[in-house]
């Protein structure tokens, strides 16, 4: 099978995207023959942000649906796969939107919300952020909310989370939980990049990794290629072995600085936790149209079809499936 016909005939699932969302982005997707993926929809909002998100995205479903569609279970990546389109998976990267009440998970799982991350970089009722100075672990209204997304079928994402809380999360969870965009410190040295110990921790626990091309966490930051992307996955897979892994580029297409300002100030507008400056997304993949080039460079670092297959796709589907209960 040609390197084009099996990318086309491959499910591609992406564990995150938070692109500025439009049409024009969602066909550029469906350019790049993405199945499925990661969308989030929360970061720093509450209870009300959250809603108007939400609401936003029902009436980009019915504005675009012959591009996209919402997924709420594994067989709806599969028909977004056989009808040509990326099927959306709403996912939060904070557990802000519950604020402090459990019982609105149930309400938001019914609204479509199926990957949620506990922490976004600081510290919330749930537990400690990776840039907060003191990681604290997992509170007990944290481990309440693990128990609940477990109950419910949420995937618990531990991406941006501090790496105390992250073991407790890790250890208490009674299903799979993943890193869904991450990248290995032992390949570059960041307080966002998890290291060859907590890699190893969560796969062997049963847990998923997402490997992100996020450049600032790239060994070679803004000169990084779709290769050097190929080679951080490489080095996860050499620790844990191919059947845990997929990719998760944390996409940020036609997103402007101020977004960045916001992301990386504590609850949007605090204090400044990291200076991001420019970003440059890696050489071969820096629009959703490129995603052809990722199965291309997989190919060319002498990864079996198989592999390519698992990485690109299948394996998310597994755990997706085994985490949703569908």
């Amino acid at each position: 099978m040609t390197n084009e016909n099996l990318h086309k005939d491959a499910l591609i699932i992406d564990g995150l995207v938070i692109s500025k969302w439009s049409r024009e982005v969602f066909a550029d997707m469906r350019e790049g023959g993405l199945t499925a993926a990661n969308c989030t929809c929360s970061v720093w909002e509450g209870i009300r942000g959250s809603m108007d998100n939400i609401a936003a995205w029902k009436r980009m479903f019915e504005a675009h649906d012959d591009l996209i569609l919402q997924v709420r279970t594994s067989d709806d990546i599969r028909r977004a796969k056989q009808e040509q389109k990326t099927g959306i998976i709403l996912g939060w990267q904070n557990t802000s939107g519950i604020e402090d009440r459990i019982e609105y998970l149930a309400i938001f799982k019914e609204l479509g919300i199926h990957i949620m991350q506990l922490t976004y970089n600081t510290q919330n009722f749930v537990g400690s952020g990776c840039y907060e100075s003191t990681d604290g672990g997992l509170s007990d209204f944290g481990r309440d909310v693990v128990d609940e997304m477990n109950r419910l079928g949420i995937l618990v994402d531990l991406s941006h989370v501090g790496a105390k809380t992250s073991d407790d999360a890790i250890r208490h969870s009674k299903k799979p939980v993943a890193y869904t965009h991450c990248l290995p410190s032992a390949l570059k040295e960041h307080q966002r990049n998890k290291s060859d110990e907590q890699l190893k921790f969560i796969a062997e626990r049963g847990g998923f990794i997402g490997v992100t091309m996020f450049p600032l966490f790239l060994r070679r930051g803004n000169d990084s290629t779709v290769d050097d992307y190929v080679e951080a996955m490489d080095h996860v897979i050499n620790l844990v072995g191919e059947d845990c892994i997929g990719f998760g580029t944390d996409f940020t297409q036609d997103q402007d600085q101020a977004f960045f300002d916001s992301l990386y100030h504590d609850k949007g507008d605090g204090r400044e936790l990291i200076a991001v400056g420019e970003l440059i997304d890696p050489l071969g993949m820096r629009t959703h149209g490129e995603y052809p080039n990722l199965t291309e460079a997989m190919l060319k670092s002498g990864w079996s079809e198989a592999k390519v297959r698992k990485i690109m796709g299948e394996n998310w589907l597994r755990v997706l499936k085994e985490v949703w209960g569908a």
